[in-house]
């Protein structure tokens, strides 16, 4: 496809123009992170990428250097007491994401595109591959980030990839975009340790109505 040639140059340009306009928001989250906890400013952690590939995903680490590795937040018991004061806040306003701006601009991911599996998240990655979501670059953020994020169980997750992959269009990304700022202004779909939260609520709906 065109569009895909044309999605990687909008990438590079809008991930170098980012992190050239945000790099004194930058200096002071790093400044912060350091002062908070003992550790390292950014954190590394294996994902899946384009057709199934490896990479290491940044990020501005939030939580403790204690923190039990590879384990999805939503799997740890009690996941607030893992998470630093200053991570709250960035958890929160989705600042600590601000790192992949590199992966971007290194090609390992995209602006727009599904989020990347850990590597052992085997059922979601089985499940994407349903629908072909595998087969593009992950995305800083995606239809199934703007429809749900952290709520969605993971069959509903990867259908609403698939969805993107099949509308792939420059207006798509417009609309993920624009509804992602919007999003993380009124911190929709944030869940700490609630992945399926929707689909654990429901079923909690139910059970009440009968």
């Amino acid at each position: 496809m065109l569009y895909l040639k044309i999605k990687r140059l909008i990438d590079i340009i809008l991930s170098l123009l980012g992190l050239i306009i945000l790099s004194p928001i930058f200096l002071i989250l790093i400044i912060a992170i350091k002062i908070d906890s003992k550790g390292p400013v950014l954190f590394k952690q294996k994902r899946v990428g384009i057709h199934k590939s490896y990479f290491n995903i940044l990020k501005f680490r939030t939580m403790r250097v204690d923190t039990p590795k590879d384990i999805p937040t939503h799997m740890l018991e009690n996941p607030d007491q893992w998470i630093t004061n200053v991570g709250k806040f960035l958890r929160k306003t989705s600042l600590d994401e601000l790192p992949q701006m590199i992966n971007i601009l290194k090609g390992e991911m995209s602006i727009i595109g599904p989020r990347p599996a850990l590597w052992n998240q085997y059922d979601l990655i089985e499940e994407r591959d349903k629908y072909g979501a595998n087969d593009i670059r992950p995305g800083l953020t995606g239809w199934a980030q703007i429809n749900g994020r952290d709520e969605l169980p993971i069959e509903i997750k990867a259908q609403l990839d698939g969805e993107y992959v099949e509308k792939l269009s420059f207006w798509m990304d417009v609309k993920c975009f624009f509804k992602t700022i919007i999003n993380v202004i009124k911190s929709d779909g944030v869940v700490e340790g609630g992945t399926g939260r929707l689909e654990i609520d429901n079923e909690k709906s139910a059970s009440k109505s009968t």
